[in-house]
């Protein structure tokens, strides 16, 4: 990474563009030489040679679409002078995986921990749902606790989160969609940020609570109730009933207290959103350094939101632990290509207009961008969404890229931290995992600074290492495990981001 100047950036020295670093002018300067025939925003690429059509375009020095007309230098390449093109890619399994040297002294967190040996970041009691049926009944319940004061009572509970969603029902009980669904339950309904666990169903769903609790073992430390609203006699009598219920699973919840864990029981979510030309150059480049040092200390992290590392996954392949894991991503990527092309979409439908105001122009770009994230660890594994994390190190999590249904997928396969990069503003929380907002640029850091947790734009604004600001990350992790709280958490989010991602007929 190289400024050619101090209003452009050059990330790879064979890369046939330049990111404007301000608004700039027509007429102005730029690098080789080359001078603006028109004006270009903050995070936009200029192009620093002739580019003829059909031609591919370098950024990061990878491709990241051709020109669909003729571009001369100095020009703004965008959306209106480069496209998608072919996607062809070398995977090379394995290739270029290199373990990380180990941390030479480990260290340690404030945690709760849990009878199956994991340990949570937060103590949270949640009321899970089976079916949409039953979610307005869920949350008559936590706003009755609000109300009451009940908690008060147990101040080592953080709190009652209603986890309400908009399936269960109207879906095939044998396909993939049931079972991504089951498999999202079951992963809230065990997971270390809940100390206790309620779950509703209406009665009659697809979604039976009997198969639910059937099945899996919904929590090792029996802290754990469930009911059905037609068999406990209505509404009234559900909420009575769950209010009781909500104070004995919270007595037994309170008795969780804080202790020293070592980092390499934590697991962190990548994600990003509301993306820009700066995510690539800042934030997400960072974020992967702290998910490095992460893994370095026996930790897991996990990537999501496979359409949105469309065109990178070769850089994901080359870095698996074995051909059979580079295989499996290969096999989401194929997976999506048919996914869209049934119902009408295509894989380039994504960057976003937002993602486009910012900057980015094709889902290559986005993508190389978004795989920044994940750091240079082995990939370890590649898992289905929701699936449970069984081994540590960095992972894959097949996901959309809708960001609500992708945490959900990372929280439900054990993620106890998110980490969100944004560029536009993205504001959502997660309950029961806390997350932490990193802005890619200054400006948006400033104006939005009631909702960002850590600026990543002076990467650019002042010459910080994104080793250093990796390890920002880092520290802020540890102490967000520890018990501080993010703006998200302060600002009260989570309550509407359960999302389980819905795949297949509504019936």
């Amino acid at each position: 990474m190289s400024h050619e100047t101090s209003r452009t950036i050059r990330l790879h020295p064979d890369d046939d563009v330049v990111i404007a670093l301000q608004d700039l002018p027509e007429g102005t300067k730029v690098a080789d030489g080359v001078t603006l025939s028109g004006p270009v925003n903050r995070g936009h690429k200029i192009a620093l040679r002739d580019i003829a059509p059909g031609a591919s375009v370098l950024r990061y020095g990878q491709i990241i679409g051709v020109a669909t007309e003729a571009i001369a230098a100095g020009a703004h390449v965008h959306s209106h002078n480069l496209g998608m093109g072919d996607h062809a890619q070398d995977y090379a399994h394995g290739s270029e995986c290199r373990p990380l040297p180990a941390v030479d002294e480990p260290r340690t967190f404030q945690g709760y921990h849990r009878a199956d040996g994991r340990v949570g970041t937060r103590n949270y009691i949640g009321i899970l749902t089976s079916v949409n049926c039953s979610g307005s009944v869920a949350r008559f319940i936590a706003e009755a606790v609000e109300k009451s004061g009940l908690l008060d009572a147990f101040p080592n509970v953080d709190g009652v989160v209603p986890l309400v969603h908009g399936t269960g029902c109207g879906m095939s009980n044998a396909n993939e969609g049931y079972t991504a669904l089951f498999r999202t339950l079951a992963g809230y309904a065990g997971h270390p940020n809940f100390g206790g666990i309620l779950l509703i169903g209406l009665g009659c769903e697809v979604m039976q609570i009997p198969d639910l609790i059937g099945k899996a073992r919904m929590r090792e430390d029996g802290n754990f109730r469930y009911m059905t609203i037609q068999q406990t006699g209505g509404t009234r009598a559900t909420i009575d009933k769950g209010l009781e219920i909500v104070t004995a699973l919270a007595d037994r919840a309170n008795a969780a207290t804080r202790a020293p864990a070592p980092v390499s029981e934590l697991v962190l979510g990548l994600q990003c959103g509301g993306s820009d030309g700066y995510s690539g150059i800042t934030a997400n480049p960072a974020l992967g350094a702290a998910s490095d040092l992460l893994v370095r200390h026996g930790g897991t992290s996990i990537l999501a939101e496979t359409p949105e590392i469309y065109g990178a996954e070769h850089l994901l392949t080359r870095r698996a632990v074995s051909p059979e894991v580079g295989e499996r991503l290969i096999e989401r990527i194929r997976w999506w290509e048919d996914y869209t092309r049934r119902n009408g979409g295509e894989m380039d439908n994504n960057p976003s207009p937002g993602n486009k105001r910012g900057g980015l122009t094709t889902i290559l770009e986005k993508s190389l961008g978004a795989v920044a994230k994940g750091g240079t660890a082995p990939l370890t594994d590649v898992l289905q969404f929701g699936e449970p994390v069984t081994k540590p190190g960095f992972h894959f999590m097949d996901s959309p890229g809708y960001d609500p249904c992708s945490v959900t997928g990372q929280i439900a396969s054990g993620s106890t931290l998110i980490a969100f990069t944004t560029g536009r503003g993205s504001v959502s929380g997660f309950k029961p995992t806390p997350g932490l907002k990193l802005a890619t640029n200054t400006e948006m850091f400033t104006r939005m600074s009631d909702d960002m947790d850590i600026n990543c734009g002076d990467i650019v604004s002042e010459g910080v290492s994104v080793e250093e600001k990796g390890l920002e990350i880092f520290e802020l992790l540890i102490r967000v495990a520890s018990g501080t709280r993010t703006k998200s958490e302060e600002l009260g989010f989570g309550g509407a981001e359960f999302v389980p991602w819905q795949i297949g007929a509504v019936m």
